[in-house]
């Protein structure tokens, strides 16, 4: 077994699997003893990275060099903080008015308010719109340098990108480039390595609510914790967490024009659909299996990197409470969460080196499951095969 896993990783020894690779970090002082231990268990192991606070520090340090004051100076190839990224936002929307609205659906724990970007011709009235999220899990930086990336990039391409301009016309898109802003700011002023919300628990001391296993849907059964100091833990109640519960409500009241959510993650590079909770078939697989396999070939075709996809639960491990079966069981019929890059040797870590490349094959992707969304697909139960499907 190599020491480096999968995205939402196993955070407790139940979910580990025989002969499955797993990632950890460890303090300085105990790696000599992890090291003796894994030899006399003889497990294998790897070092990918020696000095991880070397790593950490290499994207956050020279913030004053990354400060933009003009969209046309904005470095889309580096990470950005909270601030920057609000403060890019705002620019947005002052310099497309004709194609971004800029609005708050609610506050967070801490009062940051919850900022949508939403793009389309401001003059149309649409059938259809897309969600994308990024930044559910704050550790997960890729997800909103992607968010920004996918803005910019339908932005400077509507002129002469005839995929893109059909796109915006027909569609529009809410993006919000950082769905847990109060796990992001601190996962870039105290903990890297920070998952959850910031919320406070009068009974623990432990902080935060994992936003990926909060939502109204089997919640807090196979896959998440009950327990406040883990990783995925569920939350006091469905939808606890005042970002969850403004999502939600955004996402029922416009359920009857959202055909797609999409939720951007890292890492493991996947494409998952729907179920989490439970090993079934959904009723429309058959138009979810082409869309994902067309978005997956679309970002092979950039530069040659392999996604997984299917069913969450058999692609990556059951879980309860996810966005993605929230939106699907609430209407959505195309829900989806990535993962980006990359599979365990950078993980949480990925270079902002790989910001560029990250995004451009998920740029194909996106914008092929939403070139579906403006053609008809016949939805029916599929008959499986048994021979390619036989864990279902």
């Amino acid at each position: 077994m190599i020491l480096l896993p999968y995205a939402q990783f196993p955070s407790n020894a139940s979910l580990i699997r025989h002969n499955a690779t797993v990632d950890v970090h460890v303090r300085r002082n105990d790696t000599r003893g992890l090291r003796t231990r894994l030899q006399r268990e003889h497990i294998d192991f790897k070092v990918f990275i020696s000095n991880l606070q070397k790593e950490i520090e290499k994207q956050t340090g020279h913030r004053s060099s990354r400060k933009r004051r003009s969209e046309s100076q904005y470095d889309y190839e580096v990470y950005h903080s909270l601030e920057e990224i609000q403060s890019w936002m705002f620019e947005m929307n002052r310099t497309h008015p004709h194609l971004v609205d800029m609005f708050s659906i609610g506050r967070s724990y801490e009062g940051r308010p919850l900022y949508i970007l939403q793009l389309g011709k401001r003059t149309r009235s649409y059938e259809k719109a897309v969600w994308i999220d990024c930044g559910v899990h704050a550790r997960e930086w890729i997800g909103p340098a992607f968010c920004q990336w996918f803005v910019k990039e339908a932005l400077h391409s509507y002129q002469y990108d005839s995929v893109m301009r059909r796109l915006m016309n027909q569609l529009n898109f809410y993006i919000m480039p950082v769905f847990n802003v109060d796990g992001y700011h601190f996962s870039w002023t105290t903990d890297r390595f920070w998952r959850k919300t910031r919320s406070k628990n009068a009974k623990y001391h432990c902080r935060g609510v994992d936003a990926n296993r909060n939502w109204k849907v089997k919640w807090c059964e196979e896959g998440a914790s009950s327990q406040p100091c883990d990783d995925t833990y569920c939350g006091p109640f469905p939808e606890s967490e005042p970002e969850v519960k403004a999502v939600a409500k955004f996402l029922r009241k416009h359920k009857k024009r959202v055909k797609a959510y999409i939720s951007i993650h890292a890492y493991a590079q996947m494409l998952l659909y729907p179920y989490s909770y439970k090993y079934a078939t959904i009723p429309n697989f058959n138009c979810v299996e082409s869309a994902a396999h067309n978005a997956v070939t679309a970002l092979y075709s950039a530069y040659g990197v392999r996604y997984r996809y299917g069913p969450a639960s058999t692609t990556l491990y059951v879980s309860s409470g996810s966005s993605m079966d929230w939106a699907y069981r609430n209407g959505i019929p195309y829900a989806f969460a990535f993962e980006l890059r990359d599979t365990g040797y950078f993980g949480f870590l990925l270079p902002e080196a790989l910001i560029n490349p990250t995004c451009t094959e998920t740029m194909r992707a996106v914008k092929t499951i939403s070139s579906g969304l403006l053609k008809k697909c016949e939805t029916g139960m599929h008959q499986l095969d048994r021979e390619r499907y036989p864990y279902l």
